[in-house]
């Protein structure tokens, strides 16, 4: 998982990166669009995680993100050079884990790498049944694997919304608020968690429930927060 794909058409960027990467020990893949991204990820299977611009000529971020998660769940942080919340969610939507706007900090990025692969390779233990499944009625979770299936379907979920899932499922009948899902999931403070939680939430939901307008598994609790319910 020490091997990091990163994209970004300004070659100066990919190049710093590689540096402050190098120097914790990943090695790092480049590529400098969309099209040249994807096929770094089929030549070298063994990518942990992937940092991407979202605005690149020929095959943009966006779109080489959706292509990925056709067959990969890696974790992706989009790099994008506007800060405004409906960029952000836009990355969000298409199955983006994390984004940082530009001019960014680098050691923030390291930390933010560092983050995501810790989420995507170990989440913590609590107890399962002897099987080794978290099971609230139909809704199975299988932590060795990663695999998640509702009514003997697997679902296919990205990282953080698998850790979502996770965490309000070992704690069935529990309510975080976004806060504490914000603070669990992403570990560090939540400023301007709102959108960001609603979002993979909402994912979620389209993935696990039959009518996610009246879900049965992952509910909202007005004004406090989110739970999973507890089924029998």
């Amino acid at each position: 998982m020490n091997k990091i794909l990163v994209c970004d058409d300004e070659k100066e960027i990919v190049d710093a990166i590689e540096i402050y990467l190098q120097q914790e020990g990943y090695t790092v893949v480049k590529a400098y669009d969309g099209e040249e991204a994807l096929a770094k990820l089929r030549e070298n299977t063994d990518i942990g995680l992937a940092i991407m611009d979202i605005m690149m000529p020929g095959l943009d971020g966006i779109h080489a993100c959706m292509k990925i998660r056709e067959y990969s769940s890696i974790p992706i942080i989009f790099l994008t050079a506007k800060s405004e919340d409906s960029d952000k969610i836009l990355g969000l939507n298409i199955g983006a884990d994390d984004y940082v706007t530009k001019p960014f900090n680098p050691l923030e990025l390291v930390a933010r790498v560092k983050s995501n692969l810790r989420r995507y390779t170990k989440l913590g233990s609590v107890a399962e049944d002897e099987s080794g499944m978290i099971r609230q009625g139909g809704l199975i979770i299988n932590d060795e694997n990663k695999e998640v299936s509702v009514d003997g379907e697997v679902v296919k979920l990205t990282p953080i919304e698998y850790n979502i899932l996770l965490l309000l499922t070992r704690n069935a009948g529990k309510v975080f608020s976004i806060d504490q899902i914000y603070e669990n999931i992403w570990g560090e403070e939540p400023l301007g968690a709102d959108n960001t939680v609603a979002v993979h939430v909402r994912h979620i939901r389209e993935k696990i429930e039959i009518n996610p307008k009246e879900p049965k598994y992952l509910k909202v609790v007005w004004g406090v927060g989110y739970k999973v319910e507890k089924q029998q």
